[in-house]
C-alpha cells in the first residue's frame, strides 16, 4: 500500500522535473538565439554598408580604394557565414544535450 503510493509520488516528481528541465532548456535556446542574433545582424549590416560604399565611390574614387572596400565587404560576408554556422552548431548542441538527458526518463 505505502510502496505503491511512494512509487507514484516519485514518478510524479520525476515527471515534473523533466517538464521543468525542458522548459529551462527551451528558454536557454531562446537566450542563445537572441545573443547570437546581434553579431549576425551587425555583420550583415556592415557588409551591406561596405559594398554600397564601394558601389557609390566607384565613380569618384581610385580603383584601389574601391577594391579595398569590396574586399572588406566580402570579409564581413565571410565572418557572417562563420558566425551563423557556429551559432547553428551551438543551438544544435544544446538541443542534443536536452534530448540526451530526456533519455534517462525512458528507463523508469
Amino acid at each position: 500500500m505505502y510502496g505503491k503510493l511512494l512509487g507514484e509520488t516519485v514518478d510524479a516528481v520525476l515527471g515534473s522535473s523533466n517538464i521543468l528541465k525542458n522548459a529551462v532548456g527551451f528558454v536557454g535556446i531562446i537566450v542563445v538565439i537572441s545573443i547570437c542574433a546581434v553579431p549576425i545582424i551587425k555583420l550583415s549590416v556592415m557588409s551591406i554598408i561596405y559594398n554600397f560604399t564601394a558601389a557609390i565611390s566607384e565613380t569618384i574614387a581610385d580603383k584601389k580604394i574601391v577594391s579595398v572596400l569590396e574586399q572588406i565587404g566580402s570579409t564581413f560576408k565571410l565572418l557572417f557565414g562563420i558566425v551563423t554556422a557556429v551559432s547553428v552548431m551551438l543551438i544544435i548542441g544544446l538541443t542534443l544535450v536536452i534530448k540526451i538527458t530526456n533519455s534517462g526518463m525512458m528507463y523508469r
